[in-house]
C-alpha cells in the first residue's frame, strides 16, 4: 500500500492487498459470524431463564399434561451430532481450497438437513401440548420454534452454498463463506443439547 496524490487528493492504493476473504478472526466474516452467534445465543439463554422460572412458581411440570415422548426429540439429537461429521469434513476442505470434497460433505450436509427437518416436524407432534395449553405448553413451543428456526436458515443457507459450490466458479471468500457457513452448524448442533434436556428431562428430573 502506499498513498498517491490525484487531482490534489491524497488516495491510498490498495492493489497490493490480498485477495478479499480470510479464514478465522482474521476475517470480517467470522467476526460477523461468532456475534449473530453470541446473540442469538442469549436469546436461547433467555427463553430458558424463563422456562426454569416458571417451573418453579408451579408444583406439577408439565402440569396436567404427561411428559413428552422421548422418541423423535432424542433421534433428532442423534442425528444433529452424526451431522457434525460432514460439516467438518466441508468445513476443512474449505480451508484446503479442496472442491471436490467441499462437494461431497456438502451435499451429505444438506441430506442431514432435510432429514433433520423431517424429524423435526414429527417431534412437535411428540410434545403432549398445544402452545396455548398453559405457559408450559408455550415455554416448550418456544424453545422448540427457536431452534427450529436457526435449524432450518442454515439448512437453507447450506443448500445455497452446495448449489453454488457446483454452479459458479469458487473464489476464496466463496470457500470462506463455507467454513464460516460450517462453523455456525456447531452452534446449532451445540444448542440443541441442553434445550432437548429442557424439553425433554426437565419434566422428568424436577
Amino acid at each position: 500500500m502506499r498513498q498517491q496524490a490525484l487531482g490534489g487528493h491524497r488516495v491510498l492504493d490498495v492493489s497490493a492487498l490480498p485477495e478479499q476473504g480470510a479464514f478465522g478472526p482474521s476475517g470480517l466474516i467470522w467476526w460477523g459470524t461468532v456475534s449473530y452467534m453470541v446473540i442469538e445465543g442469549s436469546m436461547f439463554v433467555m427463553v430458558l431463564i424463563t422456562y426454569f422460572y416458571l417451573r418453579l412458581r408451579v408444583e406439577d411440570w408439565p402440569p396436567a399434561l404427561p411428559d413428552p415422548d422421548l422418541f423423535w426429540g432424542t433421534l433428532n439429537l442423534v442425528i444433529l451430532l452424526a451431522s457434525a461429521v460432514p460439516n467438518h469434513i466441508a468445513k476443512l476442505a474449505a480451508e484446503a481450497f479442496d472442491l471436490q470434497r467441499v462437494r461431497r460433505a456438502m451435499v451429505l450436509c444438506v441430506l442431514f438437513g432435510v432429514v433433520l427437518l423431517a424429524v423435526r416436524w414429527l417431534e412437535f407432534g411428540s410434545l403432549n401440548t398445544r402452545w396455548d395449553d398453559n405457559a408450559y405448553g408455550s415455554m416448550v413451543w418456544a424453545l422448540l420454534v427457536l431452534h427450529t428456526t436457526h435449524l432450518l436458515t442454515d439448512v437453507v443457507e447450506t443448500a445455497v452454498l452446495t448449489a453454488l459450490a457446483f454452479t459458479h466458479p469458487m473464489t476464496k471468500r466463496r470457500y470462506v463463506d463455507v467454513a464460516e457457513n460450517g462453523l455456525y452448524w456447531y452452534f446449532v448442533v451445540a444448542w440443541w443439547i441442553p434445550v432437548y434436556l429442557a424439553i425433554y428431562f426437565a419434566p422428568r428430573w424436577l
